[in-house]
């Protein structure tokens, strides 16, 4: 395998990580102890499934000797050992690949979660409002924590926007591939006729950004408090406890009146603001380089989807991978796991292809005399 030096050197570094959890000094720093912990974590998939790549590589090897056996019926052990073991190598060497791959940075970050009702009216904010409830179920499954910072209802019930912080592990890691335009068809409970109609709502996912990442002058920030509306009890349009943050520089206006307390609003607002504007940059950077661009929310135009949602077949499909599951009422449970992880396979899938691509052309301009690329 072309990766083995890396895989041992990752398995070096995993032994060395914990030799040092185990050291007095390291245990008496708490973040010291934390910070080498979650990279000892952070490491322990990747060297079990070495290891385990290295036993079956060691199996097949004996295997193969038993081969030559002149008996018979070890010859036939031998043959069935290897028809079990070879799958399996091939398996564990893709998974390899796969998890050898550039982490993304922002996989262990906690995520801001906006939903919005795009075109088709009442239904596209009842459709809104399904999609909140069925990433909220997904989030409890996940052991998440879910907390609405900000939502506008529709006369008919649903949301015409909702904004949420979820926090957990590795939520970004799951969620990121979610963001776009999710189509439903369906008959409104509004229709007479039967009538099938075709809805859109938007859904960005923005990795939450820690406070050494975006830097906010407070004199860039406009803070206005107001009555909360809505639910709330005693307190609503009796405090001011409901805050708007407007980012001047950017333009970029947030609020939150989901707690009684106006500090609790402000804090939460602040983490979605800093969010927005650490988006702002990715962006920016993502354009610079012109490579693993995120695919937009875009317009939320019916022509525009990442995902249909057909009630009458109890089917979704999602179109950027060619995937079709006739299980919607599973998935508007909150069963998402099958849609997360094809959507995470076919990327890797294909940056394991841009990686072999980006290989092979050094390897070519090697060939040419001309410097290799790093």
């Amino acid at each position: 395998m072309d990766f083995t030096r890396q895989l041992e050197e990752v398995e070096r570094k995993f032994e060395s990580l914990a030799a040092q959890m185990a050291d007095p000094a390291v245990i008496q720093d708490a973040a010291l102890y934390r910070k080498t912990a979650k990279a000892h974590r952070d490491l322990e998939e990747i060297v079990a499934v070495w290891r385990e790549y290295r036993k079956v590589l060691d199996d097949l090897s004996g295997a193969r000797l038993m081969l030559e056996d002149k008996d018979p019926a070890l010859r036939e052990m031998a043959e069935e050992e290897i028809a079990r073991l070879e799958p399996r190598e091939q398996e564990l060497a893709e998974k390899l690949k796969i998890l050898l791959l550039p982490k993304d940075p922002n996989d262990d970050k906690d995520v801001v979660l906006e939903i919005r009702a795009g075109a088709g009216g009442d239904e596209a904010s009842l459709f809104a409002a399904e999609v909140f409830r069925m990433y909220a179920r997904y989030a409890e499954a996940q052991r998440w924590k879910v907390e609405i910072t900000s939502v506008s209802e529709s006369e008919a019930g649903g949301f015409k926007e909702v904004i949420a912080l979820i926090s957990g592990d590795r939520v970004y890691s799951k969620l990121k591939y979610e963001s776009g335009v999710h189509r439903v068809q369906r008959v409104p409970v509004t229709e007479q006729q039967g009538r099938i109609h075709t809805s859109t709502i938007t859904v960005a996912v923005l990795p939450e950004a820690d406070d050494v990442e975006v830097k906010i002058d407070p004199k860039d920030l406009r803070i206005d408090t107001y009555c909360s509306s809505g639910p709330g009890g005693q307190s609503v349009n009796t405090t001011y406890s409901a805050v708007r943050i407007t980012h001047l520089p950017t333009g970029l206006v947030v609020t939150c009146q989901d707690e009684k307390s106006q500090i609790k609003n402000r804090a939460k607002a602040e983490r979605v603001l800093r969010s927005r504007l650490y988006e702002i940059e990715l962006e920016k950077q993502r354009q610079a380089i012109g490579a693993d661009r995120r695919s937009q929310v875009g317009t939320g135009d019916r022509s525009e989807k990442i995902r249909t949602y057909n009630f009458k077949e109890n089917r979704v499909t999602d179109h950027r991978i060619g995937l079709t599951l006739y299980q919607l009422d599973r998935v508007m449970e909150g069963e998402l796991d099958p849609l997360i992880d094809a959507c995470t396979t076919y990327y890797n899938a294909q940056k394991l292809r841009e990686q072999a691509e980006a290989a092979q052309a050094a390897q070519h301009e090697s060939a040419d005399g001309a410097p290799a690329r790093v």
